[in-house]
Order: structure tokens, then C-alpha cells, then sequence
């Protein structure tokens, strides 16, 4: 059955339940240290974009730090040596070494977290060389995307006439479509076709349907959109990476191959950013409260004003188009769907920092995906247009990703500290 925005029938479960209840079903130190890197940058209020290129880097390291362990155990078996590198300790050396770089005013909680888990590893030559592994990785990983351009100088000039006001709020991330990228070329390789016309029924369709649902009185927006459109106000990495957990932690998949996904979905989800944020500022569309305060401006009989109309949630500081939470929801919804193949998709869930105690599940990927555009009409912040468009993008990114594999540092020598540490 065809599901439109308006009918509120997305497939999805809602559990409402705390989050110690709801136990991971495969955990392994890779997802495990997911979650406590996840929960470090919410600690620290990072801004989403930051937050997104923190995890991305997170993960790379970890999955490099673990590639190496398995590259020694390889080589020492080649040479009939007996050898070996903890694995435990070098995902957790990893983490520690780019939290600590990164996200600095958690320091306390990073060594916490860090000393409880290798105090649990026993004291053998293996803890050494897995410790090694991981803080040569974290090291290799943070020097490769030193330069990628996020901490380049914020040079936004807001548009404006001579003495004339304009908010003083800076937009967000406006470095981002200057940034390099993991996987995808350049950031612009995915740049979509122009917004609709202001003079097109699609217009008028697109300012009339969000109106009427996404308002913050509206009276044609039901309980459950209202559900889903708080729940998805989270726009942090931890409300997808617990989705990907949820493939990550099926029976059946080890440590590896688990760092390999979410250093895929990390990285899909930065080049989205970088991607959908070129397009942001490329366009500079307006934002519906802006376009809706408006409507006797934009040229269409079939837009009317409403001076006093406000979104359901806070209207994000960037441009419109496209939407860039369906950005991000098609980039992990390809990576997921390529890691699945034609397996069974294992049920998926996430929790929402903005629904406390509340877990949403789907039975498919394509459900998942779907709620998220509808959720950000519902809230007010995206036209139907800019949903559809981000989440193909979003999905192109992705599918990129997952075709190619994460990007590994290039010049990274796995076994020498491994080797070394013996």
C-alpha cells in the first residue's frame, strides 16, 4: 500500500521502554564502544555536523585498529611465530585516542570508559600490541582528516543592503561544502537539479501540504505524526548508528566485519552532509516559515500568506534545500540494504534523545527511510520536493560507499607497531 505524509500510516512499532531494558542482542566491543562514543559527543552538545565527521572518524580508526590485528595474526602465522594482538584493547585504545583529540571537554568520562575496559583485559604481551595497534590507528586516522577542512575560518556574508537588519544568528556549517570527502569525489558530485519553480503547482503543492500539516497549531496533523515528528527532532549520529546496530548486532557477524559497517555508515553519513550542505548553500532556499510569512511574495495565486505561522519545532539555521536528515537516512538506508543484500533484514530500531523512554522499530529499510521525510514534514522544517530529493542523495552516497567499501588511511603500516610492541 502506496503511504503518503498525510495518512500517518508508517509502518513502524513504537516501544516505549528505558534504554537498559531494551538489551543489544549480538554486543561486541566494536558496538559497544559505538554506543559510549555516541553518548561522549551528545555529552559534549557537538553541533550535528561536527558530530557526524567525530563518529565517522571514531569508527575508521577502530575498524583500521582492527584490520591491523588481523594483519599481524596473518603475518605471524606466515612466519610459524606465535603471536597475537588483543582486539579489545586496540578498539578501545582507538576510541580513547580520537575522543580524546576531538572532544576534549569530556576527558574525564573518555578515561573512564577507557580504564574500565583495559582494566578487563588480562596483562599479556597481546594487551600491549592491541593498544599499540589501536593508538597507532587513532593517530594515522586524525592526521589523514586533519585538513579535510572543517576547522577551516566560518566566512558566511549574510545578505543585506546597507543599514538594513538582519537576524545575527550565523548559519550552520558553512565550511561543509568546502570539506574533503571520504568516498565521493567532490562535494558537489551529487548536486541536485534546482528546487520547484515558485510559479509551479509543485510549489503550491509543496507550501500548501506543509502548511496545513507541519503548523505548530495544526489541527489536521494526528498524535502519531505529531510521535514521529519529535521523535526524529534528534538529529545526532546515536539515532542512526542504533539503527545500524541493529544489523550489526544479528547472530552470526564478528568484530570486523561489524567495525567495516559502521565505519561505512560513519563515513556515508559525513560525504551526505558534505554533499546535501553544498546544495544548502548552492540554493539558499527558503525554509517554510520564511516562504509561509511570505506567500503573497513568491508570484503563486495558489499560495496564501499566514503572518503568523510557525513550524512545530525550532526551523534548523541553514538553508532548505534539500532536507538533510533524509540526506542522512538514505545514505545509511543503502549501506544497510547493500549489507543485507538478499538476506533477511533483521528488525531495526533506534531511540530518539528528543522521545525520552520512547524506541521505534521497522520491519524494512525502505520503512525507516520513508518515516524519516515524513517526519520532517511533519515538523515543519522541509517541503515534500526537498524530502524526496535528499533522500536520493542521500541514497547515492551511500550506495557509493557500500560499492567501494569505507576509505582506510593509505599510507597506514598495520603491522609495524603491532610487531613492535611484541
Amino acid at each position: 500500500m502506496k503511504r503518503t505524509c498525510s495518512s500517518g500510516l508508517i509502518a513502524a512499532r513504537v516501544i516505549v521502554a528505558s534504554l537498559a531494558a531494551v538489551p543489544p542482542a549480538n554486543a561486541d566491543v566494536v558496538t559497544d564502544w559505538n554506543v559510549k562514543a555516541n553518548a561522549i559527543c551528545a555529552a559534549a552538545k557537538l553541533p550535528p555536523p561536527a558530530a557526524y565527521r567525530t563518529m565517522a572518524i571514531v569508527q575508521t580508526a577502530a575498524y583500521q585498529a582492527l584490520s591491523a590485528v588481523r594483519s599481524s595474526r596473518l603475518a605471524w602465522q606466515e612466519s610459524g611465530s606465535d603471536g597475537d594482538a588483543s582486539a579489545d584493547a586496540a578498539v578501545a585504545a582507538a576510541n580513547h585516542a580520537v575522543l580524546s583529540k576531538l572532544v576534549p571537554s569530556q576527558q574525564t568520562e573518555i578515561d573512564k570508559e577507557y580504564q574500565r575496559a583495559v582494566a578487563a583485559i588480562p596483562d599479556e604481551p597481546a594487551k600491549a600490541a592491541g593498544l599499540a595497534a589501536g593508538e597507532q590507528a587513532a593517530d594515522a586516522v586524525i592526521r589523514w582528516r586533519a585538513d579535510d577542512g572543517a576547522t577551516a575560518a566560518e566566512a558566511y556574508r549574510p545578505r543585506t543592503a546597507a543599514g538594513v537588519y538582519v537576524p545575527t544568528t550565523l548559519p550552520a556549517a558553512t565550511q561543509w561544502p568546502h570539506r574533503r570527502p571520504w568516498v565521493i569525489g567532490r562535494a558537489d558530485e551529487f548536486r541536485p537539479k534546482p528546487p520547484p519553480r515558485l510559479s509551479s503547482e509543485r510549489w503550491a503543492r509543496d507550501f500548501n501540504e506543509i502548511k496545513v500539516l507541519g503548523g505548530r497549531d495544526s489541527t489536521r496533523r494526528g498524535a502519531t505524526q505529531t510521535g514521529i515528528a519529535r521523535f526524529w527532532e534528534a538529529t545526532g549520529p546515536a539515532i542512526y548508528f542504533g539503527l545500524v546496530r541493529s544489523v550489526a548486532q544479528a547472530s552470526g557477524r564478528g568484530p570486523i566485519e561489524n567495525a567495516r559497517l559502521l565505519a561505512a555508515a560513519g563515513q556515508a553519513m559525513d560525504d551526505a552532509l558534505i554533499a546535501v550542505f553544498d546544495a544548502k548553500y548552492h540554493y539558499g532556499f527558503w525554509r517554510p516559515v520564511t516562504a509561509i510569512r511570505n506567500g503573497d511574495k513568491d508570484g503563486n495565486p495558489s499560495t496564501e500568506r499566514d503572518g503568523s505561522w510557525l513550524p512545530l519545532v525550532e526551523t534548523p539555521m541553514h538553508p532548505e534545500y534539500p532536507c538533510a536528515h533524509c540526506a542522512l537516512a538514505g545514505a545509511v538506508g543503502a549501506v544497510l540494504a547493500a549489507e543485507v543484500n538478499t538476506g533477511i533484514t533483521p528488525l531495526l530500531s533506534t531511540s530518539s534523545s528528543a522521545a525520552p523512554g520512547v524506541v521505534r522499530s521497522w520491519s524494512t529499510i525502505p520503512d525507516f527511510v520513508e518515516e524519516v521525510a515524513s517526519a520532517r514534514i511533519y515538523d515543519g522544517v522541509h517541503y515534500r520536493s526537498s524530502t524526496e530529493v535528499g533522500t536520493a542523495l542521500g541514497k547515492k552516497v551511500g550506495e557509493r560507499v557500500a560499492a567501494e567499501g569505507p576509505s582506510r588511511h593509505p599510507g597506514l603500516e598495520a603491522v609495524s607497531a603491532i610487531t613492535k610492541a611484541r
